[in-house]
């Protein structure tokens, strides 16, 4: 079996310069480089990580809490997890919290017991427990997705990556206002999740730049799942006087959304507008197409490994808040007529001044959460 040395050897440079190549530790000259790379290849090299670990207490791996793995939009997370946590050499533990505070904290715990570096963790509602833990073992982490309540100062103690939420639901329910509706209904989120908050404060703020009233009636949850989503949709289409457009707040209630509507017989756009938060690689599949906000979700996950490896290489900067823009993806669900594309212009880069960049909702990078 090859070792170290013999890697050295193969490619006229030091042990030491092999493991730099190897583990990234130090710039090493590109032709450089690439000679340790091609030994590696030729000799058929494998480094042992289990020895490596013992000598640098460091396991190269990181640990990624997510629930609902198999929804497209955390899926598109993890993938850009995983190549974010590949390109610099780092494997990949997957545990699923499924949005239980309990089973939270004990699936951290697991990925901790087996030394990974760091975690990047979406938290649940209350993540009272885990916040706990992680303070308590001093565990390097990065949350994503879902933001964490900051200490009074305004400090947040931990890094935190996600898109923004309130700016892009605020400019769904104006888009919808200024096609003539004036009830427009919000589907929320699970409540106690920063993303359920601030896209409902983005649904009250562009009810109130319409000049329209907010009705409390027209506020549903769908805890955000397709079943929950059903269920509220069915209870709107049940009020005296129900709502003529519908804002859902992410792409599993978009899809109970829309049976809550085929089961009353409504088609969309025609007896209801509609507009959701979340694009997914089918919502142009539908008829009518979805009016969506896409979220930058590959980029949410390698961003968030680069934000932990920068933790990991400096323990001591102060934490903070990396928001991510967003993409308005304009269709034909909000009752906007439908309009030939450009072949060589991809669909999602349309906005609403059919301009020929993608409408993007600001990014920003400070140190407390908005």
């Amino acid at each position: 079996m090859a070792t170290m040395a013999d890697v050295a050897r193969s490619a006229g440079v030091s042990v030491a310069t092999v493991s730099h190549v190897l583990n990234d530790t130090r710039p090493v000259l590109p032709h450089t480089r690439q000679a340790v790379l091609d030994a590696v290849d030729r000799l058929g090299y494998t480094p042992n990580t289990l020895a490596r670990s013992l000598v640098t207490s460091r396991t190269r791996s990181i640990g990624l809490a997510v629930s609902a793995i198999s929804n497209p939009y955390f899926t598109e997370i993890l993938q850009g997890v995983e190549a974010g946590a590949l390109e610099h050499g780092y494997s990949l533990l997957i545990a699923d919290p499924h949005d239980d505070p309990e089973h939270e904290r004990k699936v951290v715990q697991l990925l901790q017991e087996r030394r990974v570096d760091g975690m990047i963790v979406a938290p649940s509602a209350n993540p009272g427990d885990l916040l706990a833990y992680l303070g308590r073992h001093g565990v390097p982490a990065v949350f994503l997705d879902r933001l964490v309540a900051t200490p009074a100062d305004g400090t947040p103690a931990y890094d935190q990556v996600c898109a923004e939420s309130v700016e892009p639901t605020t400019r769904l329910v104006t888009h919808l206002a200024e096609l003539g509706h004036r009830r427009i209904a919000l589907v929320a989120g699970r409540p106690g999740l920063s993303t359920t908050r601030e896209r409902v404060a983005g649904y009250r703020h562009g009810l109130a730049a319409s000049g329209l009233p907010h009705d409390e009636r027209l506020l549903v949850h769908g805890n955000s799942e397709s079943a929950d989503a059903e269920r509220a949709t069915t209870a709107l289409l049940s009020l005296a006087a129900p709502p003529t457009a519908l804002v859902t707040a992410n792409n599993a209630m978009t899809i109970g959304a829309l049976r809550a509507l085929r089961d009353r017989g409504l088609s969309v756009p025609e007896d209801m507008a509609l507009c959701c938060f979340d694009d997914f690689a089918w919502a142009d599949l539908f008829s009518p197409r979805l009016t969506a906000v896409a979220q930058p979700s590959r980029e949410i996950g390698a961003q968030a490994v680069r934000v932990l490896l920068e933790r990991l290489a400096s323990p001591d900067r102060p934490a903070r808040t990396l928001r991510l823009p967003c993409t308005f993806v304009h269709r034909t669900s909000c009752g906007c007529p439908d309009e030939p594309v450009r072949s060589e212009q991809p669909e999602q880069t349309e906005k609403f001044e059919k301009s020929e960049k993608p409408e993007k909702f600001g990014k920003r990078e400070k140190g407390t959460a908005s």
